[in-house]
């Protein structure tokens, strides 16, 4: 899906209103994840994955970090996410469909900052920036 200039200017302005960074945003959503779908659990069986544990912020921070230069490099999202997109193919061989579970999950984080700012546009923006990353970061999974 092709990210239109409202898309761009909904997704930088939902951004600049959150209460928080996005490496919170990422912490979030894997606390979620882990809630939600027990077998994701699979890839960080050497991790604590208590809610808010060191393991989750730490990876929070990664996921964040990930968004957040996808989310400045929006006329050329592969390029940032390129060696992710090998490293969840290659080594950590990662379920493709983690990607869509943890978008979910990415979803109800910014809804639960961001409450009446999350409006119908801004969901329809980020789902399709979040399409376009999964889909990048498991393109090599193939």
């Amino acid at each position: 899906m092709v990210l239109t200039a409202e898309d761009r200017r909904l997704l930088q302005a939902s951004v600049a209103k959150l209460g928080c960074r996005l490496e919170d945003i990422g912490a979030d959503a894997l606390n979620r994840l882990f809630l939600a779908y027990p077998q994701t659990k699979i890839y960080f069986s050497h991790f604590n994955l208590s809610p808010g544990s060191k393991d989750i912020v730490h990876q929070g921070e990664k996921v964040g970090t990930a968004l957040d230069s996808a989310l400045k490099n929006l006329d050329d999202i592969r390029g940032p996410l390129s060696q992710l997109s090998d490293l969840h193919a290659y080594n950590l061989r990662v379920d493709p469909g983690n990607f869509e579970l943890l978008s979910k999950c990415i979803h109800v984080s910014l809804a639960t900052d961001l409450r009446n700012e999350y409006t119908a546009s801004t969901f329809l923006a980020w789902d399709k920036f979040l399409e376009q990353v999964a889909d990048i970061l498991c393109e090599n999974c193939r």
